[in-house]
């Protein structure tokens, strides 16, 4: 038997080196929009943070979230306090109750 290869059409070659520039180029331009889509994403405002939140005695807070009317603080003993971003003052109390009997 014969090992040595076969010569490759240049018609086949002439294919191949334009389907590899054509995903190459397809390839670029998708991470170029996928770059341009963080930085529309990350560059859009964020309402700003409260510069200080008083809470009730005692309480410690474990986690924060807000949106542009209110934001919210869960404390250690189960509860969530919605407060008024403009005022600090405290709007709504939710005690967390567990479901467990």
């Amino acid at each position: 038997m014969d090992d040595t290869p076969q010569p490759v059409d240049a018609k086949t070659l002439k294919f191949l080196r334009l389907l590899v520039t054509v995903l190459t180029a397809t390839m670029i331009l998708g991470l170029l929009v996928i770059i341009a889509l963080f930085v529309i994403k990350f560059s859009e405002t964020r309402p700003p943070l409260p510069e200080r939140i008083v809470l009730p005695a005692g309480v410690s807070a474990v986690a924060f979230t807000q949106s542009d009317t209110w934001y919210a603080v869960v404390t250690d003993d189960d509860r969530i306090l919605v407060y008024n971003p403009n005022t600090g003052t405290l709007v709504q109390e939710v005690e967390i109750v567990s479901g467990e009997n």
